[in-house]
């Protein structure tokens, strides 16, 4: 494991300490544990969420034989 260390505001500090207190752990333990939930659920969308958010953008136009010249557009 490596020491990092790292600015908190006081009163987000003050938080961390009051669940540190309530669960009985230590407040880096609380920490690690906070921003491997925070990372793991910022890159939790799945392809199926991603192609919802494509779809909503409501994208119009394009050329009309795109999916029978898709490599030519792509990498041409």
């Amino acid at each position: 494991m490596l020491r990092t260390q790292l600015y908190l505001p006081e009163d987000l500090r003050q938080e961390i300490n009051a669940v540190a207190r309530q669960e009985k752990k230590p407040a880096a333990v609380i920490m690690r544990e906070l921003l491997v939930e925070g990372i793991r659920n910022k890159h939790r969308e799945t392809t199926g969420t991603a192609m919802n958010r494509l779809a909503s953008l409501k994208v119009k136009g394009g050329p009309s034989d795109l999916s029978i010249n898709l490599d030519k557009y792509l990498y041409e």
